[in-house]
């Protein structure tokens, strides 16, 4: 999974194709289960999404642009633009069933 900041956020992000960006905190224990959830997902459907990780504290910015205001969240993105946004943690299988859907 790539790391971002404010400043990569944009640049990272797929213009074709889909990313998951995840923005949670170090110290936020769902961001914790969330995370190798997300890693996992990352080493099996590399080729189909890419997968971002934004800190919130280390990167506000970001957040306030995404409108995140708890964490994780997840926004999906189709071609560069915001399509999906899910609000705290969920099982694997939903945030394989936000690839499927937007791929």
């Amino acid at each position: 999974m790539l790391v971002a900041n404010d400043e990569s956020l944009q640049g990272s992000i797929r213009q074709q194709g889909v990313t998951l960006v995840d923005f949670g905190a170090k110290w936020c224990p769902p961001c914790k289960v969330l995370k190798p959830i997300l890693d996992e997902l990352a080493e099996e459907k590399g080729e189909a999404a890419m997968f971002i990780e934004i800190d919130c504290d280390d990167s506000p910015g970001a957040a306030s642009t995404y409108g995140v205001m708890s964490m994780p969240t997840v926004i999906v993105f189709r071609d560069g633009e915001a399509v999906e946004k899910i609000v705290g943690l969920r099982p694997k299988a939903v945030y394989e069933g936000l690839i499927a859907k937007h791929s």
